[in-house]
């Protein structure tokens, strides 16, 4: 079945910055190291590109309400490889999830420390189909979440 997100995967990240290739033991390997089970849709993506920076006309993500960013949308600069060198990679999740005193459930697609665009597996279990969300670390009090989509399928 040919549907928008398989239309849109060929064209959502900028070629030129492409990562290693993609092997089903290294997402293996990847998927211990986080204790979850990466999405079918987001495995797809990044076995036909691994990770880069985002085509400028899928480069913001509308939202429900204000952030910091803007009122109506997010910043959606790049989508995490595994093992990647030229962007955030998803390998690095849990020690930026504990540099910037998040929640360990949360596996990063995209971000700066001060706001992440993240798969949550706090509600789904390792093993579930994780909402994507903005996730912000507030200047004042407690983090902020945002649901952004029910699935990586969905978020594409």
């Amino acid at each position: 079945m040919h549907d928008e997100f398989d239309a849109r995967l060929p064209r959502l990240l900028d070629p030129g910055t492409v990562g290693g290739p993609l092997t089903d033991d290294v997402v293996a390997e990847v998927e211990r190291a986080l204790g979850v089970r990466l999405p079918a849709e987001l495995l797809a993506l990044l076995r036909h590109q691994n990770g880069g920076y985002v085509r400028s006309e899928f480069s913001a993500c509308p939202t429900s309400r204000p952030t910091s960013w803007a009122d109506d949308h997010i910043a959606l600069n790049e989508i995490a490889g595994i093992g990647t060198s030229h962007v955030l990679a998803l390998d690095q999740s849990r020690d930026l999830n504990k540099e910037w005193v998040q929640p360990p459930e949360l596996v990063l697609l995209s971000g700066d420390g001060h706001w992440w665009i993240a798969l949550d597996y706090r509600t789904c279990g390792p093993t579930g189909e994780p909402p994507v969300i903005f996730y912000e670390n507030a200047a004042e009090g407690s983090p902020d979440d945002l649901p952004v989509a029910a699935s990586f399928r969905e978020f594409v």
